[in-house]
């Protein structure tokens, strides 16, 4: 193989375009296998919660925090199918880049949603078995760490230029 057929000329691999595709593509499920894991493990406690004997004791501002936790499970599993329904409905179309840069995008919003999601739930634990200022400062902390795993985790892989 040359130079020519290396898709990222000097990052030291030699693939052609579509093995580039692919080996991204193979990246983007592996991280959707990992999420969907943790987003049904949460959507899976939030519907056991409603049926739980405490939950007749919640007041109104509790019950729909929850609902809209619920509502967000749910928008981050059909996020994180989207990629692999694209996948199977763009099977043998020769789409893998496209399908890669949009898969990407949708993994991405995945990771926000189940961020939000994740510190949602720790709001509403905190509020239900604390109280609600409890659950404020929960939610503040979380959302705290949700930052800086989005924002500052990633500078510490950057090699300095």
């Amino acid at each position: 193989m040359s130079d020519a057929d290396d898709a990222v000329p000097g990052d030291g691999r030699f693939e052609t375009a579509t093995e580039k595709s692919d080996r991204n593509w193979t990246d983007i499920l592996q991280e959707l296998r990992a999420t969907q894991t943790g987003t049904q493990i949460l959507t899976g406690f939030l519907l056991a919660v409603a049926f739980q004997p405490m939950f007749q004791t919640l007041d109104a501002f509790a019950r729909t925090f929850y609902l809209c936790l619920v509502t967000l499970a749910g928008i981050a599993t059909l996020l994180g199918l989207t990629p692999i329904i694209m996948h199977r409905r763009l099977f043998r179309h020769h789409e893998k880049a496209r399908l890669v840069v949009i898969g990407n995008v949708f993994l991405l919003a995945t990771l926000a949603v189940v961020s939000l999601l994740v510190a949602g739930v720790a709001a509403f634990l905190f509020g239900v078995t604390a109280g609600l200022p409890a659950g404020a400062v929960a939610l503040g902390v979380t959302l705290a760490a949700v930052a800086v795993i989005w924002f500052a985790v990633p500078r510490l892989g950057r090699t300095p230029s």
